[in-house]
């Protein structure tokens, strides 16, 4: 019989000399040196002013409301991110992107519990089975709140002739500095003439 703990299997990987900064429990931040301004200032752009009680059902740190590309003069394509289930649909749901439109996109998401610290967006975009777009996009870090948290990315451009139309497959996370992955999925698009 095994001793070790099942949780083990589940331990994050960490690179090599990387150190992430020392994790601190929400208490403690609150507690830190409640002189110093500049800390302070820190704590409250985390949202540490009042500790909100996170839900004792719903254990995640990190919800992920949606993901959606906000397009001028048109509504907002959301994929829904926010349950088991609607992950599940996300990846059997392509979508249809115009070719040659500026898009950004941006994420809705909650945190709960506890700060996340570093929280990343990474995407890689395959086509036919080989890589045509790598993102990477910090999201920073942030403290339990009541409210969600928007984060825009940088304006981009979707390709556009002949040869950009098709389709795209996609694999997404959003992971934190301690190599937690807090939600992953995948998902597909179509990039088309027109909408």
């Amino acid at each position: 019989m095994s001793t070790h703990h099942e949780d083990d299997d589940l331990a994050p990987t960490q690179t090599a000399g990387y150190k992430p900064g020392e994790k601190k429990s929400l208490q403690e931040y609150q507690t830190l040196d409640a002189q110093d301004e500049s800390l302070n200032k820190w704590k409250e752009s985390l949202g540490l002013k009042g500790a909100v009680a996170g839900p004792t059902d719903d254990p995640r740190r990190v919800v992920v409301e949606y993901i959606a590309l906000e397009v001028q003069d048109r509504d907002d394509v959301k994929i829904d991110l926010s349950t088991p289930d609607a992950i599940e649909k996300a990846k059997s749901t392509p979508f249809t992107i115009k070719e040659g439109v500026e898009y950004r996109m941006k994420v809705k998401f909650r945190v709960q519990h506890d700060v996340v610290s570093g929280l990343k967006y990474l995407q890689v975009v395959k086509r036919k089975g080989v890589r045509v777009d790598k993102t990477e996009e910090m999201i920073g870090s942030y403290g339990p709140a009541a409210e969600p948290y928007e984060k825009k990315f940088q304006l981009e451009e979707a390709p556009s002739g002949m040869l950009a139309r098709g389709h795209y497959d996609a694999r997404s996370k959003f992971v934190d500095d301690d190599g937690v992955v807090h939600v992953e999925w995948n998902w597909s698009f179509d990039i088309k003439k027109d909408w």
